[in-house]
């Protein structure tokens, strides 16, 4: 077997893959980035369960086999737009009125499936309101909004699992070539906000409960794939999970205080709790492969 020289989110390349890919790159040199990725999706069969390329994940292995030195890549025909900063001058309309009480006093509260025609007010609340700011979420992701009598009052994303967490790949007990096939069925929450004038208690517990509750069907009608397990990491120097806990999520460990950079992991000493939630009684069979 050839050896292997470089690795991508479980994808492991040999020299003569990256020859393939240096070929490619030298013939579709004039098209641009865009064409020489879909022309990579095409050759590797790199799709989605809706059919649609992974353009997004073969950009990006691009980039980190130039960072590299395997290829250079033409020059960008425009300017990158993923790293525009969002100014949201526009404030769009919703009520900013104290809630106090409890969830239970309360007659109507939903949650509803961020359409593109919501996403700039999704979009605000996080920019403004949320300790992490706006996420740039790529891949497969969905967004909810939660409104407490109709008033907006929590946002919540859910986004592509993380790759390399050890806790949750042994309380599932994956090998690797098991989660590489079956990682695109966790989903994880990537964002989660109550917007601070809410103080309603037991809110956090029960918007949480009610995103997870259409989680699969919106994951399925978005992307023609179910999600069998939910995932999230908790800052324990900031938040004791509580709300997750309430939800009957299950903490199955810390990390080690690592992220994700490009290709490689960076120590930055932040440990995070890891919390899981099945969204099947039998997830650990989809997610093995083990379904007879």
């Amino acid at each position: 077997m050839e050896p292997i020289v470089f690795r991508y989110r479980g994808r492991e390349l040999t020299a003569q893959d990256i020859s393939g890919i240096q070929a490619t790159v030298h013939r579709h040199y004039a098209q641009g980035r865009t064409h020489i990725s879909r022309i990579l999706c095409n050759a590797w069969q790199w799709v989605q369960p809706n059919g649609q390329y992974k353009e997004y994940a073969a950009r990006d292995l691009l980039l980190r086999l130039e960072e590299k030195g395997f290829i250079e890549l033409p020059p960008r025909i425009r300017r990158n737009n993923n790293r525009k900063k969002h100014s949201f001058e526009q404030i769009p309309f919703f009520t900013k009125e104290p809630r106090g009480g409890s969830a239970g006093e309360y007659q109507e509260l939903c949650v509803r499936f961020v359409t593109p025609s919501s996403g700039y007010l999704w979009d605000y609340l996080i920019h403004h309101y949320h300790y992490l700011g706006l996420p740039t979420l790529v891949g497969e992701h969905i967004r909810h909004l939660v409104f407490l009598n109709g008033q907006v009052v929590a946002c919540l994303a859910w986004a592509s699992a993380a790759w390399k967490v050890k806790p949750r790949d042994q309380f599932i007990g994956w090998d690797e070539p098991t989660k590489r096939r079956n990682l695109h069925l966790i989903a994880n929450n990537t964002r989660f906000l109550i917007l601070p004038w809410i103080t309603v208690k037991y809110l956090a517990s029960k918007a949480l409960s009610l995103s997870i509750r259409r989680l699969r069907d919106d994951w399925e009608n978005t992307y023609a794939h179910p999600v069998y397990l939910a995932e999230t990491f908790v800052d324990i120097s900031r938040f004791e999970g509580t709300c997750y806990r309430a939800a009957n999520w299950r903490c199955v460990g810390t990390t080690r205080g690592s992220a994700k950079k490009g290709n490689t992991y960076r120590y930055h000493g932040q440990p995070k709790a890891m919390y899981l939630y099945p969204l099947h009684p039998h997830f650990r069979r989809f997610l093995l492969d083990d379904q007879g």
